[in-house]
Formats: C-alpha cells, structure tokens, sequence
C-alpha cells in the first residue's frame, strides 16, 4: 500500500490557508521522516483569498488578503536499519494583509474607512532536522532541532486607531531575527494495513527582534530604535493512517497550538499587535490507488479558535472549513503530487484595541500545491 501512504500526504503542502490561526501556515508536517529509503523533495504552493468586509460606517474595507506562495522541500536518508534522518525546510508563519480602501463612502456621511492603510507582513523560513529511531517493527521515536527566522512590518492607520491615541500612522519595521526550538514525538506502526499513530510536539521559539518604530506625525513623528521578544507557538500534531478495504486508505490528524502566546508589544507604543487566540485544528480523509501508478485523496479540515470572533485588523479571520483534493503519480524512482483546497474563511470583528471596526463575513481562500519527489 506504498501508493495510499504517499495519496494521504499528497497535499500537506496545502496543509494551512492564508489566515488559519492567523499566522499558521503550514501546520508543520513530520510525514517526510516516515518515507521508505533514501529520498528528496521538493514542493510549491500558491494562496489567492478574498478577505472584504465592512467597516461601521458603512465603508467597503476592499479586498485585504493578499496572494502569497510558499515553498519547501527536504531529504531523507536512512543512516542504518534503525536510525534515519531528514532535515525539512517549511515557511511556517506568515501575515500579508493590506486595508486599501475602496473609493467614495457608501455611507451617509463622507467618512474615509475606519482601517484605510493598515497593513502587516510577516515572512519566515525554518529547517528542521529530525532523527528518527526505530525500537522495533512497530514502535519508533524521533526528535531533534529546529531553526527559524521572522521579519516584518505593520502599519496602524485609519480613524479606528484614533479613538483613545492618535496612533494612525504608526509603522514598527521588525528586523529578522533566528532562534531555535525542539522537536519530540513516537509513532506505532503495522505496516501489513499501513496503520500509523504519530504523536510529535513542538517547542515554543523565543525571538529577541530589534525593532524600528515611527511614531504617527500627530506624536511627534519621531523613528525610535527599539527591542522586544516575541514566542512563537508550541503546538501538538496527531497523524494517523489505516488501511480500511482493498487499495483504499483512511487518514487525518488533530493539530493543536498555543497561538495565545505569541505577543508584539512594541515598547513605544505598549500594546499587543497580535492579539491571537488558540486553536485545534481536525482533518480527516480517504486516499485510494486507482492502479500501480496512480493515486488520490480527498480531505475535510476544521479548525476551532478559542474565544468570540473579535480578532485584530492584521488577521481578520475565526476559523475555517475546508476541502482538500489530491492526486499523484509514483514510478520506483519519482513522485509527482498536485492538490487544489478550497477554504470557506471563518466570520469575524475587527476590533482594535477591543473596539469593533469591521465585520468580514462570507470570504474564502483558494490553494494550488505542486510537490516533486525522488528515491535514491
């Protein structure tokens, strides 16, 4: 059942959407330690979401989801019958969002956007190296390292952040920064009907960034030279597989991260720019070979968000459903997959500072994913 195995993970590279969390994009896979013998890939993957709302005067927010494309790729290599490594390199975390207005008021009254010019990117790379111990035919363990590094931007604009300060035009350039964290976890295994139970936790990254803040000209327009420290998420990953009737395979997975943690608080500025709340996010699927080359895959998503819909402007989504299609080919030496998920965007408020601005209702997120594997 070599071709199922390979269907399930067909399309973990579209494994998260544009705002899934907020800033999770990739759900952090381990599949890639589990391949059979020496092997490398490569993968890319295109986002296009349609992120609109409405602000509480009426205006059109316009379409504040940007496009972006991930890549990643890995090797695998079995250093002897018990013991492999894989190093794995993911595009984890990511912002891209951008209020540009939407021309004349629809409003009443002549009233500019309450969010026009409030924009965030965030932008990330990480490797990971993972080794993978097998204590018999059933059980194993794996753990190891992981490296990343974050930058970005945000830009605080428009009347919404005037209400108490006036903060609109307030920019913090984050500079890059690199930390490491750990990976921990076990498998059982009963490769007769391809059943696989894989646990792995990930630590928690504390970041040190040097940031740049630019006070809105309002405050003095001053540029100050600044520092704080940021955690990124630690989350737990639950995978399995099982072979459930002649060449057609059950699979899926419960993914949790502790996305409350990771705070931006400027020191000038002293409020949280972040603002997420944690989440669980379920999968679940069939994959089945339709003959010695071919395979496919079709799975649901749905991630649960903690707390009520109020969320910040820069990630202006509470949870989602989606569906994910799958399909690839397999020869003895090569391994092309393709998927397309379709994502329905969960409603929520924009409410800076706790204040609501903007309603997003009705917004989606479609995803295109290429991944090219070879055995050696």
């Amino acid at each position: 059942m070599k071709h199922l195995i390979a269907a399930s993970a067909a399309t973990t590279l579209l494994a998260s959407t544009a705002l899934a969390s907020g800033l999770d994009r990739t759900g952090q896979p381990m599949d890639l330690i589990f391949e059979k013998g020496n092997y490398v890939e490569l993968s890319f993957a295109h986002t296009t979401t349609s992120i609109e709302g409405t602000d509480l005067v009426g205006n059109a927010t316009g379409d504040v989801g940007k496009s972006f494309n991930m890549i990643g790729g890995g090797l695998k290599t079995d250093l002897n019958d018990r013991l492999s490594l894989a190093v794995i390199f993911d595009q984890p975390w990511g912002v891209d969002i951008d209020y540009p207005g939407d021309g004349p008021s629809t409003s009443a009254f002549d009233f500019e956007p309450l969010l026009e010019g409030t924009m965030a990117e965030a932008n990330s790379n990480a490797v990971t190296a993972i080794l993978r111990y097998k204590l018999n035919d059933r059980f194993s363990v794996h753990g190891g390292l992981r490296y990343q590094q974050i930058d970005g931007e945000i830009t605080l604009s428009g009347d919404a952040y005037n209400r108490t300060l006036p903060l609109s035009g307030y920019n913090v350039d984050v500079d890059r920064d690199g930390a490491f964290g750990w990976v921990a976890g076990a498998a059982y295994e009963i490769p007769d009907i391809a059943l696989r139970f894989a646990l792995t936790y990930q630590s928690e990254i504390e970041h040190d960034f040097a940031l740049t803040e630019t006070l809105p000209a309002a405050l003095g327009g001053s540029v100050l030279n600044t520092s704080t420290k940021t955690k990124t998420p630690q989350s737990v990953n639950l995978d399995f597989q099982s072979g459930i009737a002649k060449d057609t395979l059950l699979f899926g997975g419960i993914r949790w991260a502790e996305h409350s943690v990771t705070d931006l608080v400027p020191p000038t500025l002293g409020r949280d720019l972040i603002d997420l709340d944690d989440s669980i996010t379920y999968t679940i699927g069939v994959g089945r070979r339709f003959n010695e080359n071919w395979s496919g895959s079709l799975a649901y998503i749905y991630e649960d968000v903690d707390g009520d819909d109020l969320v910040s402007p820069l990630a202006p989504v509470h949870g989602l459903q989606a569906i994910r299609l799958g399909i690839q080919y397999q020869n003895d030496k090569i391994k092309v997959a393709a998927g397309i998920r379709y994502t329905k965007l969960g409603d929520a408020v924009a409410a800076p500072g706790g204040s609501s601005a903007a309603n997003f209702r009705d917004n989606d997120a479609i995803s295109f994913g290429l991944k090219v594997g070879y055995y050696f």
